[in-house]
């Protein structure tokens, strides 16, 4: 992934920071409560969401075990429909293959559609570099763009901002980038919205490339989809000439059939609408009607040694709706910029290690940065069990082992810091295996509770810093039910 935000501080001392912001915990609270709210309510409305959620689960689990057929049949797919395809390893090549497209058409300025996986590789950063400048379309991108900020929630970028600030923004920084924010603009939704849809409409209008990702891709015709809800997407997908989409090869399903689920199931998971009031559909490219010439990149970047995982290949099932986020209490504290990538959340903590790897400090921290209260996989539109991959991933970081990067088999050495942690586990595993221990160990503890530190020394610091220590009870378990159960006259 880009190297945008690595280098950030590890998620604690993040989250640390972020907690401390009033303002900012006020906006995430307001916001994840009614977005939440709202999709429970959108959920209740349908009385087959099980079965749903179980066909899109197997629908994704089927499709990652086949990906390689689907993709050729895509790529065939979409080559006979006029569009042209590209195979992208990573981010850097990615970038390289956009920037080139651009170039080729004499071009200095392209309009985006709100794309996870452009955000991902950091193309805009990589446009720049060559000269090219990228527009965010889409209202709440726009927002993070022209405040020169980083989006921190999947569905709602600017979700961290409220209206004063938005206000604030587009009056300071609008006409740096084009048409500037009206006089005497307030922070009313219906004034912020008309000033951005000013500001956009001259970009739509001349624009002659777009960039795009894709919300699905549709194996038997090539056929790409994005869902929204501003209309944004739709000018950036048919005003331009040329139109150049980067996709993540997880996103391709086998067929409309198969569609037809994740068109029910990821508006009411994410916007709590019965359907998106766009979606927009293309295959290849049509004689006077949309862009002339198609081009789609299909990105790994980190995708296929996550797919080798067979406990962590479950996050590709991901259909980016943010469910997640908005029930976690993790992510309504701390805030999306903590977690160091486009990916924030509970799908950010088991995503991003597993695309870039562990080895820096944020990402060998977001494994961790978890309540494992389960509240995410409850609202999963797929299935994914996010406890498990936490589980699994901080396994990774403490134990290392081996797992595949770039294509190969490496063995990871575990990770600074955990050493405390390992020697637990291993004193741990060998007292559950000598149970006569275990009993002398847990009645000595008993005896001698009154003299247990309320918090632990050394490297125990770090748990109880923000954990009570439990108390030790005055009779273990097992010689209470030996002494309750263990004759008829309750004598042990």
């Amino acid at each position: 992934m880009s190297g945008t935000f690595v280098g950030m501080p590890a998620f604690p001392e993040a989250a640390r920071d972020a907690v401390r912001d009033t303002t900012l915990r006020g906006n995430l609270r307001h916001a994840t409560h009614t977005i939440r709210a709202k999709r429970a309510k959108a959920v209740a409305e349908v009385s087959d969401w099980a079965a749903l959620r179980e066909a899109g689960k197997r629908i994704k689990d089927h499709t990652l075990l086949h990906l390689d057929r689907y993709l050729e049949q895509l790529e065939a797919a979409v080559t006979a429909a006029g569009g042209t395809v590209h195979w992208a390893a990573d981010a850097e090549e990615a970038n390289r293959i956009v920037a080139r497209l651009v170039r080729e058409t004499g071009e200095s300025e392209v309009v985006k559609v709100k794309s996870m996986a452009t955000q991902e590789i950091g193309l805009n950063e990589a446009l720049e570099a060559k000269g090219i400048r990228a527009y965010e379309t889409d209202l709440a991108e726009l927002i993070v763009q022209l405040g020169e900020d980083r989006p921190s929630h999947i569905l709602v970028p600017a979700i961290h901002r409220n209206r004063g600030e938005i206000r604030d923004v587009f009056r300071s920084e609008m006409g740096k980038w084009g048409r500037p924010a009206p006089d005497g603009l307030t922070d009313t939704p219906a004034e912020l919205a008309e000033a951005a849809r000013l500001h956009l409409r001259e970009k739509f209008l001349r624009a002659k490339v777009g960039v795009s990702g894709a919300n699905f891709m549709v194996a038997e015709t090539g056929t790409l989809v994005v869902v929204e809800s501003e209309g944004n997407g739709r000018m950036c997908l048919t005003l331009p000439e040329t139109l150049i989409s980067v996709v993540g090869i997880e996103k391709v399903v086998p067929s409309w059939q198969d569609l037809e689920v994740f068109l029910q199931t990821l508006p009411r998971s994410s916007t709590a609408e019965r359907m998106n009031p766009y979606t927009s559909t293309w295959t290849g490219t049509t004689d006077g009607d949309g862009p002339r010439v198609f081009h789609l990149v299909l990105l790994d970047n980190g995708r296929t040694d996550t797919l080798a995982d067979e406990v962590g290949r479950q996050a590709l099932r991901c259909i980016r709706c943010s469910a997640c986020l908005n029930v976690c209490p993790v992510y309504e504290r701390a805030g999306g910029h903590a977690y160091g990538s486009v990916y924030p959340g509970p799908i950010g903590a088991i995503l991003s290690p597993q695309l870039r790897g562990t080895a820096s400090e944020i990402d060998a921290s977001l494994p961790y940065a978890s309540s494992l209260c389960g509240a995410c996989y409850e609202v999963c539109p797929v299935a994914i069990d996010i406890p498990e991959v936490l589980v699994h991933l901080r396994e990774r970081v403490a134990q290392g082992g081996p797992v595949t990067r770039e294509g190969n088999k490496v063995v990871l050495k575990p990770a600074r810091g955990h050493g405390a942690e390992r020697a637990a586990m291993r004193a741990a595993r060998w007292a559950l295996r000598h149970p006569a221990a275990l009993r002398t160990g847990q009645r000595l503890a008993s005896r001698t509770r009154r003299f247990h530190p309320r918090t632990l020394p050394g490297p125990g610091r770090a748990w109880t810093g923000s954990r009570d220590l439990p108390p030790v009870p005055a009779e273990p378990f097992r010689d209470w039910w030996q002494r309750m159960h263990g004759g008829k006259d309750g004598a042990r």
